[in-house]
């Protein structure tokens, strides 16, 4: 059974923190120096309260809002024990998401530069389970998963979790929300009880303590309250009949012109639509939801990250997995239910150093959500949508269209490559080309819009690496 005996055991508070730099605590050289390198410079509040138990063994619930450090804070702690001479699955994160475990996954490989050998795995759904399987079967000291993909491979017997040391349970409560909690209780029954629980969550609703009582010992407890942005985001709020929707994202987008702009939709039918939507009215859009395999997902967050793409309609389920600096904006095509989703739909604008923006219509019916909100952040700025013009003026067009390059890793093509080829034989010019990403089998570059034909010509006719490959506009 799960761990029933811990369910009378109190929780604890983590101590006062006394500093923020890493130096002061027990980390090894090696995980100090690959700290610095990566800019490191001082714990951010959830690191300096959560590392200190977390490096002691403890148990630990940790509240912090997204974009607090979180990721880093488990990473640092579930990587320093680790030993690379042995290839079990020693520590497991959890995620809700596929989006997410794969931001986790590269962050933790990141921080894990300076160990050595040491193999992380991603598990989640969307993608072929027998490369999995086969990479699993090679060993990994850390798996970084979704809890249905998990799952999977714990019933077919490709992964056993009987040396499992640290697990990891990121975004707790949307784990909850997505109906995970039986998956995650099947989990917990396949591991070792002697192993370190670490759980991570935005809030902490009643259904979420009660799950931790069933499987924690004794966790030390932080709690890093949302902090205002030193840019705080600018909100405008504007009533409207639901059969104005679609009509009124236009008119915003009219007014305001963001790139890149979140559209935030209540379902993926109303998600999709929007996107067919604005593409016929000339405004250059692409929608992430969760009727989408694996493969599509990334290519659509591909292209919005690198500028191929003007607006991202999405469900609420991208809210938590979307992290892309830069986001001029962020519409609530329909305000969201619950203000906790709000706030992190909003928290997608004003990164990297810039203000943010966040446009939201309200519909009669959705008024009643307005109260926190008005409670969080005081007075609301309401706006008259019928002052907005109609349509833009001229096309919201993408700056960057994405070359798609039939070659990846597996190729071991690099950015170099790619650069090389453009700038070389191809002979466009460094600012031509934007973002490069490669994943095992294909490579996507942002080439300049008034480029990429040129472009595309050019590497068909030419040579990457001295081989020739198939190149696709998208």
């Amino acid at each position: 059974p799960v761990i029933s005996a811990t369910l009378q055991r109190p929780v604890q508070r983590a101590p006062a923190v006394t500093s923020d730099q890493f130096n002061t605590l027990p980390l090894p050289q090696s995980m100090l120096a690959t700290l610095t390198q990566l800019g490191y410079a001082r714990m951010t509040p959830i690191q300096a309260q959560a590392l200190p138990p977390i490096l002691a063994g403890q148990d630990l619930i940790a509240q912090s809002p997204t974009g607090s450090g979180k990721t880093a804070a488990f990473g640092i702690g579930l990587l320093t024990p680790l030993n690379p001479r042995f290839f079990g699955c020693q520590a497991l994160v959890l995620s809700p998401t596929r989006e997410l475990a794969g931001q986790i996954t590269d962050e933790l490989r990141k921080l894990a530069r300076g160990m050595g050998n040491i193999k992380i795995v991603t598990l989640s759904g969307g993608v072929p389970f027998g490369p999995q399987a086969a990479s699993l079967e090679q060993g990994a000291h850390v798996i970084v998963g979704t809890p249905g993909r998990v799952q999977d491979h714990l019933k077919r017997g490709t992964l056993s979790l009987d040396k499992l040391n640290c697990l990891v349970l990121d975004e707790a409560d949307r784990m909850l929300d997505m109906g995970f909690v039986d998956a995650i209780r099947e989990i917990i029954q396949q591991t070792p009880s002697r192993r370190q629980t670490l759980l991570f969550s935005a809030t902490y609703p009643e259904s979420l303590e009660q799950l931790t009582g069933e499987f924690q010992r004794n966790p030390a407890q932080v709690r890093i309250a949302q902090s205002a942005p030193e840019n705080p985001i600018e909100q405008r709020f504007y009533e409207i009949q639901p059969e104005q929707r679609f009509a009124s994202v236009l008119r915003l987008l009219a007014a305001n012109r963001p790139q890149p702009c979140i559209a935030f939709c209540h379902t993926r039918q109303q998600c999709q639509e929007l996107a067919d939507y604005l593409n016929k009215e000339g405004i250059s859009a692409q929608a992430l939801h969760g009727d989408m395999e694996q493969r599509e997902r990334d290519q659509v967050l591909a292209l919005f990250a690198n500028q191929s793409c003007s607006v991202l309609t999405a469900t609420d389920v991208a809210a938590r997995g979307i992290d892309i600096a830069g986001v001029a904006a962020v519409i609530n095509v329909e305000l969201a239910a619950d203000p906790a989703a709000h706030v992190h739909r909003i928290g997608r604008s004003g990164r990297a150093g810039q203000s943010g923006l966040a446009l939201s219509l309200v519909a009669p019916r959705e008024l009643k959500r307005l109260k926190p909100i008005e409670e969080a952040y005081g007075e609301l700025n309401w706006q008259d949508i019928e002052r907005l013009p109609e349509r833009p003026d001229r096309p919201l067009i993408a700056p960057m269209r994405t070359l798609a390059v039939a070659g990846g890793r597996k190729d071991k093509l690099r950015p170099g490559d790619l650069l090389g080829a453009l700038t070389g034989e191809a002979g466009l010019t460094g600012d031509a080309i934007g973002k490069i990403s490669i994943s095992d089998y294909q490579a996507l570059v942002a080439i300049r819009r008034d480029q990429a034909k040129l472009a595309l010509q050019r590497l068909e006719d030419g040579k990457i690496k001295g081989r020739r490959f198939k190149v696709r506009l998208i």
